[in-house]
């Protein structure tokens, strides 16, 4: 795919800037703004010069969720259709735990149902204060169900019951106290505070990122022996990396 309808895409200073495109419909997800997605995500993983994505979304809001003709066409379809259509939606969520690089989402406005699961699924997430989050779908009798594998790894269980099963929308402030944020930014700074972030972010080593990455996901199914097994063989990779020899050497001269 060459050209995109519904999201953009561009890379600047080691930054894949993917953001969502349906300004007009708080930026709700259907099969073609997923499918652009998963697409810019293979792009940018594929990509040497990429060193960050920064996930964001066009005009007030980052992502309300479904769209209606979404939803409409879930109540109607056979058992096969929606779990084929689920699991779109939690391909999308592993191929983001599988990308190489740090995946950053940065929310101003509303991050709800599926639009708020895609900023937990990313790496880290900063939000503006006047941000909101939210699960509602459990007000329409639907389960919020691809996005629990990863709340429940960064909430404790009652955090995640409570908010899955309410379906309260919460102020930035308080996604950041449960955890499911990782900085809020004022509403005034926003945009150069996340610019600050990334750029920092996208200055560290590429290998060491990504050896990071990789290692931090795998240990979450191992016991605790296969853990620091795994951790010793990505030290030992590390040591390797050309990042890591010339980092080494650059430090030995200042000290």
């Amino acid at each position: 795919m060459t050209d995109f309808r519904k999201i953009l895409y561009s890379v600047e200073a080691g930054v894949a800037r993917v953001t969502l495109n349906r300004p007009d419909k708080r930026n709700a997800l259907d099969d073609e703004l997923v499918a652009e997605l998963r697409d810019a995500l293979a792009r940018s993983a594929c990509d040497e010069a990429v060193r960050v994505v920064l996930l964001t979304g066009a005009g007030k809001d980052f992502c309300s969720g479904a769209d209606l003709a979404a939803l409409e066409r879930i109540s109607q379809a056979t058992v096969m259709e929606n779990l084929a259509d689920a699991r779109r939606m939690g391909d999308l969520f592993l191929e983001m735990r599988r990308h190489p690089r740090p995946i950053v989402a940065a929310v101003r406005g509303r991050a709800l149902a599926g639009g708020c699961g895609l900023a937990t699924a990313a790496d880290i997430t900063v939000a503006a204060e006047s941000a909101q989050f939210g699960y509602p779908e459990i007000k329409i009798g639907f389960v919020p169900a691809m996005v629990m594998a990863i709340l429940r790894r960064s909430l404790s269980e009652k955090r995640a019951f409570e908010l899955l099963t309410s379906g309260e929308i919460v102020t930035a402030r308080a996604a950041l106290e449960m955890g499911i944020v990782n900085r809020v930014f004022t509403d005034a700074s926003f945009e150069a505070a996340v610019d600050s972030y990334i750029a920092q972010l996208a200055g560290r080593s590429p290998s060491a990122l990504a050896l990071t990455k990789s290692l931090l996901y795998q240990i979450d199914a191992l016991a605790f022996e296969a853990a620091l097994s795994a951790g010793v063989e990505t030290n030992a990779l590390a040591r390797l990396t050309e990042d890591c020899r010339r980092g080494i050497e650059q430090f030995l001269k200042k000290s």
